[in-house]
Parts: structure tokens; C-alpha cells; sequence
């Protein structure tokens, strides 16, 4: 989709450029990008495993830690990824904290622009705060887009928007507390809105709605033949690849759950793997699970310190912190 134009993002206010849920992006979903990025690999620093459980900045700051200081900091980690209180940390336990971590930037976002929503400032944000604060305007003047190519753009997003909001929200109240408003921006990192994530992107490429992508509308939507010239050699790649990979049946075009194939990937579950590795390497009696005890015994594995800083002399900036 094309981006918003000056116009809009003016009638609109700042905050709608904060929630963008129906432009175009990047299709396809990598999970795990800060883990995927890099191998595992068994070394003296530990230092992928510091970053999966820690995430890269803070695993940075533990490293100016005192070990005292570090034990202290991840003994309270504990307590927090043992979500059931029960005293132990299972594998998937282990892989939703790390999973959480490196989604950090996720809910980062959502906390910068939360009390542009919520604005009776009940730590909720409703279906109808979320409209007026992104489609008030439009909604008090749509006499002024009537011949503007926005009218159609904001016909389309807001039921769409409505839509996404209420997969969100879980409990049904038509109000939505962090998680769920992180959901509905963020819709590609939460496992029951995926569905909305293929439908929306069915619906973005699917120009003649009939509810499939063929291989022209595939290529439209990531190239524009806007001279006539000759199609570029990438494009005549991807032509192969909507055949080769993307046609899963052959039928010369895409439906949702060939769409979902294509933008989900079932790639390595690296989360899965490091949460795994993380039992095993520290399970003392080999129960599958650890105990606070088994973790702060190979502390070192799990967070970093001053004695365990990979070599570096990263003690200079403590007094800084």
C-alpha cells in the first residue's frame, strides 16, 4: 500500500503515525530475528546465551556487574520467567521469557505511545478512544475527503482496524489492556492473530478479490511496471519463486494457507533450542527442569559479569550506570 500522504498524517495528528496496522510492510515474518541472526555456539563467554536469556543491551550492562551484583539481578529474573510460583523453570517457561526478550522492542513501542490512546487515562485503551484518537477527524469532516484519494484509504482501515481490535481483544470488553493493544499493533508476534495477519495480507494484494493471489498480483506488490520496459532479473526470479515455491497445489495462484506458508515460515524455532540448551546444560539431577539453586550454581551461563566480560575492559562505564 502506498504510505500515507502529508495530508493525512496532518489531519490525523502525531499519533497516528504510531499505528500504522494496515500498511503495507515487510510479508514475510522472521521470528526470533536477534537469535536467527547469529549461531550457537559453545564458547568460553557464553555470550549467546547472554543475549538470547538477557536480550543484547542488557546482557551489556550485566557485564559491568560486580558477580555478587549479577547473582542478585538474575535470582530476581527467576522469580519473574516462573510463571506458575511453583519453584521450578521449565523449558517452556525458559522459552517464553526468552521469546519476551527479544520482543522487548515490541512492547517498548507500545509504551511510547500508550497515553496517546488511552485518553480517560484508565490504563485501558477502548475500541472507541483507539477510533477517535486515529479517525476523529475523518469521522467529524468527511465532507473535506470526499474527492480525495484518502476517502477510500479511510473507508478501508477503519473497519479493518475494528476488526484486528476485537481479534485482539481477548476477553471481548471492547477495551484493551497492554498485552492486548500490544496484539493488535504488533499482530505478527502473538500466535492467535496470525489468522488476521494472512487475511490482511490476502486483502492487501488480492486486487480483483476473489480471494486468492495470483502470480501477477504477486508481482504487483513488490514491483511497480510502471515504463514498459523489461521486467528486471529479480522479478523474473520471484516469477519462478511464486511457481517453484509459493503455488503450493499448482492451481496458478494463492490461497490463505499457501499465503501463510509464504509469510510464516516454519523456520528453526531457535528460542525452543536456546531454552533447551539452557536446561541441559544446568539440570544437576537431570529432572528436566532447574530449580533457582541449579541457575544461580551456572549463574555464568545465564548472565554475564565483570570476571566473565568476554576479555573486554568494559569496567570503565560502571560508574556511569
Amino acid at each position: 500500500m502506498a504510505g500515507l500522504s502529508l495530508l493525512w498524517a496532518v489531519l490525523l495528528c502525531a499519533s497516528v503515525a504510531n499505528a500504522k496496522p494496515t500498511l503495507r510492510k515487510e510479508r514475510v515474518i522472521h521470528p526470533d530475528p536477534e537469535l536467527s541472526r547469529q549461531a550457537h555456539e559453545d564458547n568460553k563467554s557464553y555470550q549467546y546465551d547472554h543475549e538470547a536469556f538477557l536480550g543484547k543491551d542488557e546482557a551489556k550492562t550485566f557485564d559491568q556487574l560486580t558477580p555478587e551484583e549479577s547473582k542478585d539481578r538474575l535470582s530476581k529474573i527467576v522469580d519473574r520467567i516462573d510463571s506458575d510460583t511453583d519453584g521450578y523453570i521449565t523449558t517452556a517457561e525458559l522459552k517464553a521469557w526468552i521469546k519476551r526478550v527479544q520482543k522487548r522492542y515490541v512492547y517498548e513501542n507500545v509504551a511510547k505511545v500508550w497515553s496517546d490512546y488511552d485518553l480517560n487515562k484508565d490504563n485501558k485503551i477502548s475500541w472507541d478512544e483507539y477510533k477517535q484518537a486515529t479517525y476523529g477527524y475523518y469521522l467529524a469532516n468527511p465532507e473535506e475527503f470526499e474527492d480525495d484519494t484518502d476517502q477510500f484509504s479511510f473507508k478501508k482501515m477503519l473497519p479493518r482496524d475494528e476488526r484486528r481490535f476485537k481479534t485482539a481483544d481477548l476477553n471481548g470488553d471492547l477495551a484493551a489492556d497492554r498485552e492486548e493493544f500490544t496484539a493488535f499493533l504488533h499482530p505478527e508476534e502473538f500466535e492467535h492473530m496470525k489468522d488476521i495477519v494472512v487475511l490482511e495480507t490476502l486483502e492487501d494484494i488480492d486486487k480483483n478479490s476473489d480471494g486468492h493471489v495470483d502470480e501477477d498480483e504477486y508481482i504487483a506488490d513488490m514491483f511497480a511496471h510502471e515504463d514498459g520496459g523489461p521486467e528486471p532479473d529479480w522479478v523474473r526470479t520471484e516469477r519462478e519463486q511464486f511457481s517453484d515455491f509459493r503455488d503450493l497445489n499448482k492451481d496458478g495462484k494463492m490461497d490463505q494457507e499457501e499465503i501463510r506458508h509464504w509469510i510464516m515460515p516454519q523456520d528453526y524455532d531457535h528460542a525452543q533450542a536456546e531454552a533447551r540448551h539452557l536446561v541441559y546444560e544446568s539440570d544437576q539431577d537431570k529432572d528436566q527442569k532447574l530449580t533457582k539453586e541449579e541457575i544461580l550454581e551456572n549463574w555464568n551461563m545465564f548472565v554475564g559479569s565483570q570476571a566473565t566480560n568476554y576479555g573486554e575492559d568494559l569496567t570503565k562505564n560502571h560508574d556511569e550506570l
